[in-house]
């Protein structure tokens, strides 16, 4: 077997050795320092991701741990009731069979400060509002309307065991509208002319750029007095003898009125906000938030993608009835 080696013993050769230790073990010291930063950016890079994972996706919350205990559980409406936007019926439906499935629910909180929007939207919530109550008769569902509960908003709102709001909120506004404008004037003064090739003799109907037919002008009216009707007759059905309609004709006029008006108008049950009704009404003063919230890049995303699109087709008169 070969003898070990062993650095020469003479001066010159000695020193060689010595600068060839030094060289090495600065090399394995970087190496390690190397290694150490790399473990570093590994476990930062880690953590930036797993922050935008809980940033971008909301649905995996981290707080629910709190609906282990007895709870009121409050889902929020808030701004225009429409698909793809948070106010939406897919996040509403959601949210709310999430709450009256959880054991701990002791009474659900609808916290409503909305204008109203899509009667679609607003119709779906309205129905799945009374497929839970009739699947949990035990568990109360409770509408709070803050500064604005109108139009769809009270649409869905009615179909609630009992309405509360402020003296001063802003309650009803149960009518129909569909807006666009009219160019005809303009384009003749500007001399463009417009061309449009349809198939179907009112595929074109609404178009802001053509005169207005008094045939399809009567249709339309006719689409949006059967919205009225459909949205009327589901007040009636949520609200029951509540209502004082007889006592003021302009009821469903699509007139607004303040949480004191309402009050005496049968449009709410009583004076109150959120808190109060979870501790008095409920009893249960413990509140959890059941939200869907958006994430900010699902909004940037949404409104870079459907922002330009809708302005068109609200411009053009495309858009549907709107609950107003």
């Amino acid at each position: 077997m070969a003898d070990e080696w062993k650095a020469p013993e003479d001066g010159g050769d000695a020193k060689s050795w010595k600068l060839l230790e030094k060289t090495l073990l600065a090399s394995v010291q970087e190496q390690r320092r190397s290694r150490r930063w790399g473990i570093f950016f590994k476990l930062l890079t880690f953590a930036y991701l797993f922050g935008v994972l809980i940033l971008f996706f909301p649905g995996l919350k981290l707080d629910q741990a709190s609906t282990s205990e007895s709870h009121t559980a409050v889902v929020e409406i808030k701004g225009m009731i429409a698909d793809q936007e948070e106010a939406s019926a897919d996040n509403i439906v959601g949210a709310l069979r999430t709450a009256f499935e959880n054991a701990n629910t002791k009474g659900v909180i609808l916290r409503i400060n909305s204008p109203g929007g899509s009667p679609v939207q607003s119709g779906y919530i309205y129905d799945e509002i009374r497929r839970l109550r009739g699947a949990y008769p035990n568990t109360k569902l409770y509408a709070v309307i803050a500064d604005l509960g109108a139009s769809g908003a009270y649409y869905i709102a009615s179909a609630a065991d009992e309405i509360y709001a402020d003296k001063a909120s802003l309650v009803g506004s149960i009518g129909v509208t569909a807006a666009t404008f009219g160019f005809v004037d303009a384009m003749q003064k500007v001399g463009v002319e417009r061309r449009v090739y349809t198939a179907g003799e009112h595929k074109a109907f609404l178009d802001p750029f053509q005169p207005e037919k008094r045939e399809e002008t009567q249709f339309w009216r006719s689409v949006l007095a059967v919205t009225h009707r459909q949205f009327i007759e589901s007040v009636k059905q949520g609200r029951g003898e509540r209502l004082q309609a007889a006592s003021h004709p302009e009821l469903f006029s699509g007139l607004v009125w303040s949480g004191e008006q309402a009050l005496e108008l049968g449009l709410i049950d009583g004076l109150g906000s959120t808190s109060y009704v979870a501790r008095e009404i409920v009893g249960e003063p413990e509140i959890v938030d059941f939200t869907i919230k958006q994430s900010p890049f699902d909004r940037f995303a949404q409104k870079l993608g459907t922002s330009v699109a809708e302005h068109l087709a609200m411009f053009a008169g495309l858009q549907g009835p709107v609950l107003k």
